[in-house]
């Protein structure tokens, strides 16, 4: 869990040379379906047969559970590896884009005149306040990444 944050954490952390790893929309895709694959791997080894137990709701008739199987299997368990790869990107995209949108604007400014350079100052501390807003969501969201892969190890292993 501790690499898988630090991945990301430092993944993301180098948007000052204009590209983040996980801002790709496959990097991220394939971090969390190679995650989500994991996951279920584990919880058929440790639980074998009974794993396939977690798809079937408690208390639901036997005539239902071909049709319930299917939907539990592809709508709610598949739908976590997209919901987590889909919110990293573009919480982290975002954020890039931001910034970038920012740097192109303060830029030319400070390389005008003394005054428009010493007038820049005020948006630059904007700027700079949006940068630490930015470090922080990048702190939360590799921690929540690894929390739900901690909480999707869990469900696999206690089949809850």
């Amino acid at each position: 869990m501790y690499t898988l944050f630090f991945f990301i954490l430092i993944s993301v952390a180098k948007f000052s040379y204009g590209f983040a790893i996980v801002t790709s929309v496959i990097i991220s895709l394939g971090l969390s379906v190679t995650i989500f694959i994991g996951v279920t791997l584990l919880g058929v080894k440790i639980n074998r047969i009974h794993f396939f137990s977690f798809f079937v709701p408690s208390g639901t008739p036997l005539a239902l559970v071909p049709l319930l199987v299917p939907i539990k299997l592809i709508v709610s368990y598949s739908a976590r590896a997209f919901s987590v790869a889909v919110r990293l990107f573009s919480s982290i995209s975002s954020g890039h884009v931001l910034i970038k949108i920012l740097v192109s604007f303060l830029s030319p400014m400070f390389t005008g005149s003394k005054l428009i350079a010493v007038i820049t100052l005020i948006p630059f501390t904007l700027f700079i306040g949006i940068t630490t807003i930015k470090v922080a969501v990048l702190f939360n969201k590799s921690y929540v990444f690894v929390v739900q892969t901690a909480s999707y190890i869990k469900d696999a292993i206690n089949l809850q």
